[in-house]
C-alpha cells in the first residue's frame, strides 16, 4: 500500500512539473531544479545538507539529515543548500589603486552557508551575489592602497575583504571565511620601472656595504697602526729605561772604584817611602802625556822647560803637597770639635 501511494505520488509530482510553464522559472530557479530531489514521501537527507520544502507553495520546514516523511502533491523540495565550505573562483578584474595604476587582479573566496532559510529566500542566487559583493569590494581596497602597500600589505587586504562581505552577507545566512588573492598582474611599463627600482636599489644596497667594508678597512689599518706605535713607543721606553739603569749602575761601579782606589793611594802613601812612589807615578804619567802629544789634535801647547822631567815632578809633588796640608789641618780641627767638653762644675750657695 504505502509503495502504491509512493508510486502515484511521484508520477503526480512529474505531471505537475511539466506542467509549469518555463516563462515562470529564472535561470536560477532552472540549476537550483535540475538537481533537486524528488517527493517520494520517504527521504533519506545526507549529511550536511539541508532541504527546504515547500508546502502548498508557502515554507514550511528544512528537513535534518536523516529520515523525513513528507505528504505526495502538497510538499515539495524546493533548494537545497550544503552546508559545507564552498569554494568560489572569482574571475579576474581590473582594479585602479591609489597612485592610479590599472591592476589586473583575481582571488578565491572561501564560504559556508550558516542559515539555509535566508541563503534560500534572502537573495536570488547566493554564490553568484557573494562573487560579485567580493569583487566590488576588491576594487574598493584597492583603491585605497598604493601599488607599493599592494604587495606589502596583502594580508590586510585579504582581511579587509572579508570583513566587508561579511556585513552585507549577513542579511543572506553565508559567512565568509576567508579571501585570498591568487595573481596581480601590472602593465608591462609599470613592471620594467618596478625592475629597474629593484636594480637601483640592489646597487645602493652594495655601495653601501662596500663603503662600509671600506671604512671598517680604514678603521682596522688605523687601529693596528696606533697599536704598532704604542708598542713601538712603549719598548723605547722601557729601553731608555734600561739603558738608564746601566749607565747609573756602571756610574756607581765607576765611582765605587775610584773610591777604593783613592782609599788604597791615601793608604799607600801613608805608609814609608810613600812619596818616591807618588813621584814615580807621576813621571810616567808624564812621560805617557808626552808621547801622545800632537796625535788627536794639531794645535799642541808646551811648557817652556819640556825637558825637564826631574823639576816637572817637583812642581807636582810641590802642589801635592801643597794640597795635602790644608786636608790635614781641616781633619784636625774635626777632631778637636768632636772631643767633649768637660763643663765647669756648678758652685751651690746656701742661705741662711
Amino acid at each position: 500500500m504505502l509503495r502504491t501511494l509512493c508510486r502515484a505520488g511521484g508520477a503526480v509530482l512529474k505531471n505537475s512539473q511539466r506542467t509549469v510553464p518555463k516563462l515562470w522559472v529564472t535561470p536560477a530557479q532552472q540549476r537550483w531544479a535540475s538537481r533537486l530531489p524528488m517527493n517520494t514521501v520517504v527521504l533519506f537527507v545526507p549529511q550536511q545538507e539541508a532541504w527546504v520544502i515547500e508546502r502548498m507553495g508557502r515554507f514550511h520546514r528544512i528537513l535534518e539529515p536523516g529520515l523525513n516523511f513528507l505528504i505526495p502533491i502538497l510538499d515539495r523540495i524546493r533548494y537545497v543548500q550544503s552546508l559545507k565550505e564552498i569554494v568560489i573562483d572569482v574571475p579576474e578584474q581590473s582594479a585602479v589603486s591609489l597612485d592610479n595604476v590599472t591592476l589586473q587582479i583575481d582571488g578565491v573566496l572561501y564560504l559556508r552557508i550558516l542559515d539555509p532559510f535566508k541563503a534560500s529566500y534572502g537573495v536570488e542566487d547566493p554564490e553568484y551575489a557573494v562573487t560579485q559583493l567580493a569583487q566590488t569590494t576588491m576594487r574598493s581596497e584597492l583603491g585605497k592602497l598604493t601599488l607599493d602597500k599592494v604587495f606589502r600589505e596583502r594580508e590586510s587586504l585579504n582581511s579587509n575583504i572579508v570583513h566587508s562581505i561579511n556585513q552585507a552577507s549577513d542579511e543572506w545566512g553565508i559567512r565568509c571565511l576567508r579571501y585570498e588573492i591568487k595573481d596581480i598582474q601590472v602593465p608591462p611599463r609599470v613592471k620594467e620601472s618596478m625592475q629597474m627600482q629593484v636594480e637601483a636599489e640592489r646597487k645602493k644596497r652594495a655601495t653601501v656595504l662596500e663603503s662600509e667594508g671600506t671604512r671598517e678597512a680604514a678603521i682596522n689599518i688605523a687601529e693596528g697602526y696606533k697599536q704598532a706605535q704604542i708598542l713601538a713607543s712603549e719598548g723605547e721606553k722601557a729601553e731608555q729605561i734600561n739603558k738608564a739603569a746601566g749607565e747609573a749602575q756602571a756610574v756607581l761601579a765607576t765611582a765605587e772604584a775610584k773610591a777604593k782606589a783613592i782609599c788604597m793611594l791615601s793608604e799607600a802613601l801613608a805608609e814609608q817611602n810613600g812619596n818616591a812612589a807618588a813621584s814615580l807615578s807621576v813621571a810616567e804619567q808624564y812621560v805617557s802625556a808626552f808621547s801622545k802629544l800632537a796625535k788627536e789634535s794639531n794645535t799642541v801647547l808646551l811648557p817652556s822647560n819640556s825637558g825637564d822631567v826631574s823639576g816637572m815632578v817637583t812642581q807636582a809633588m810641590t802642589i801635592y803637597s801643597t794640597l795635602a796640608k790644608p786636608t790635614s789641618k781641616v781633619e784636625s780641627i774635626k777632631t778637636k770639635t768632636e772631643e767633649p767638653r768637660e763643663e765647669p762644675p756648678v758652685q751651690s750657695t746656701s742661705t741662711q
